[in-house]
């Protein structure tokens, strides 16, 4: 399922569920889909941002100890040790 939302040429807009992109295709091609408002069979899709889910939690890293004042120990940073 996919949804989109669409505006007449009257500047409704409504939001309608397809099957899929081609559902819409076709739905669209054929005339039947119209404004609930309006009823207005002048349809396009509206401008729409991408739904972003959010991030996957990864465990948080332990803290790792902070360098010495003249740099890493030893040339090796604590961050860059595996």
């Amino acid at each position: 399922m996919i949804r989109y939302t669409l505006q007449c040429s009257q500047g409704h807009a409504f939001d309608q569920w397809f099957d899929n992109m081609a559902d819409y295709d076709a739905r669209h091609a054929d005339g039947s889909l119209s404004c609930p408002d309006c009823g207005d069979t002048a349809i396009s899709k509206a401008l729409m941002a991408p739904a972003l889910g959010a991030a996957a939690r990864t465990p948080a890293m332990p803290a790792l100890p902070p360098c010495a004042g003249g740099g890493c120990g030893g040339g090796v940073c604590p961050a860059m040790a595996d």
